[in-house]
């Protein structure tokens, strides 16, 4: 095995685009959760930041760090047009992921890359990523962006919850919950559009609309840079979509089976893009979800699907 202070590709991606007198400001996701040690040769190691009230590694981090690794090993002038990744295993927050790369096709205009996540001597995680040399085409089309106030008009997910909190008629078992959430360190910021209910009372359409971006700065950097992080917020918060036209029903287990991720545009992962997700079925003990990341200027940026388990439990309506 390699030396273990060899250089990534996306740590010198990392020092190229952000000054030291930005040092203090840099997003987590990039020197830490993103920020890979290499092994050898399409050999990499994945330490953890956050790990959810679950106990089980955030599938976004393992597809983030998949993606990573699988851009490591493909030229500077290509970059990564979709993913498509299987979780077979739980990840354990206790020790860290090895990533290996396998380089399973090399093209004139597109290359693909498998990647196992292992954990254990076992695979956690099985994704591939495909990466294309951009071309112009006079071929272009999109849907519309949906109609939204804009991100500086709306309180974050933590304004809410003080909001909730300033309430002094709040249950004492809730209050915990809330400030549970709030001790979470999430490296990443969210604006809800259409906050819902936190009591889930009422039934809704499965649809959900929030801001979202990366916490601290990235800079412009480089595009396999920002889809990495793009590919870590898109597993936040998706699969509860299928939850929203269910208010007596709570999820006893959740987590997801598998993840598809296309990009379409540049974009940065730091600043505010719009999250559309809808979930059109669930059944089986599964649902199935679908999103669309938007940039503030209308243009669709990606589009991510998404199936998991979820099993669930009645809940009467006097303990909503």
């Amino acid at each position: 095995m390699a030396e273990r202070g060899s250089e990534s590709r996306v740590d010198i991606i990392v020092a190229n685009h952000v000054s030291k007198n930005e040092a203090d400001l840099r997003s987590v996701l990039v020197t830490s959760v993103l920020n890979l040690d290499k092994l050898d040769t399409d050999l990499y190691r994945g330490t953890h930041h956050w790990v959810p009230r679950t106990k089980r590694l955030f599938g976004g981090q393992i597809v983030g760090q998949a993606l990573v690794a699988a851009a490591n090993s493909v030229s500077e002038h290509l970059f990564a047009h979709s993913l498509h990744c299987y979780f077979v295993r739980a990840g354990d927050p206790k020790v860290p992921v090895l990533y290996q790369v396998e380089r399973t096709r090399d093209g004139r205009s597109f290359c693909v890359r498998s990647v196992k996540a292992i954990q254990h001597g076992q695979p956690i995680l099985i994704c591939q990523a495909s990466f294309h040399m951009q071309q112009p085409s006079p071929l272009e089309h999109q849907f519309s962006m949906p109609s939204v106030p804009p991100p500086d008009t709306l309180l974050t997910v933590e304004e809410l919850i003080q909001r909730y909190l300033s309430d002094p008629n709040l249950a004492d078992n809730t209050r915990q919950g809330l400030n549970k959430i709030l001790a979470d360190e999430v490296p990443i910021e969210i604006k809800p559009v259409n906050p819902p209910d936190f009591y889930r009372r009422v039934a809704m359409e499965p649809k959900k609309l929030f801001w979202v971006r990366a916490r601290g700065h990235i800079g412009p950097g480089d595009m396999k840079l920002h889809c990495c992080v793009a590919a870590y917020v898109s597993d936040y918060s998706f699969l509860g979509t299928a939850l929203l036209p269910h208010p007596n029903h709570r999820a006893q287990f959740s987590a997801s089976l598998d993840h598809a991720m296309w990009f379409h545009s540049t974009f940065r992962a730091d600043e505010w893009m719009l999250y559309e997700c809808e979930s059109p079925w669930s059944g089986g003990s599964r649902g199935f979800v679908q999103g669309r990341l938007w940039r503030q200027d209308g243009v669709l940026a990606a589009s991510c699907a998404q199936e998991g388990v979820i099993r669930g439990k009645t809940v009467s309506q006097s303990k909503l």
